[in-house]
């Protein structure tokens, strides 16, 4: 009883998960998930203290990229 049990659950999740991957492929290719926008508005509506922090948190990354020595 247990093996029909294991195999019909094992089938469900298959099929499940074929049909969600194929959704989300359709969806990719569809351009669902196109955001042309996004950076335009940000960058447009950001003020400028905004701009200057993300500024200084970039050239703070930068300086631990070039000072980063692995031990």
């Amino acid at each position: 009883m247990d093996n029909w049990v294991i195999a019909m659950m094992l089938g469900a999740s298959i099929l499940l998960g074929a049909i969600a991957l194929f959704a989300f492929l359709w969806a990719i290719k569809n351009g669902q998930f196109d955001d042309e926008e996004k950076f335009l508005n940000a960058a447009k509506f950001d003020g400028e203290d905004e701009l200057n922090d993300a500024i200084k948190q970039e050239q703070k990354k930068e300086a631990l990229k070039k000072n980063y020595r692995p031990e």
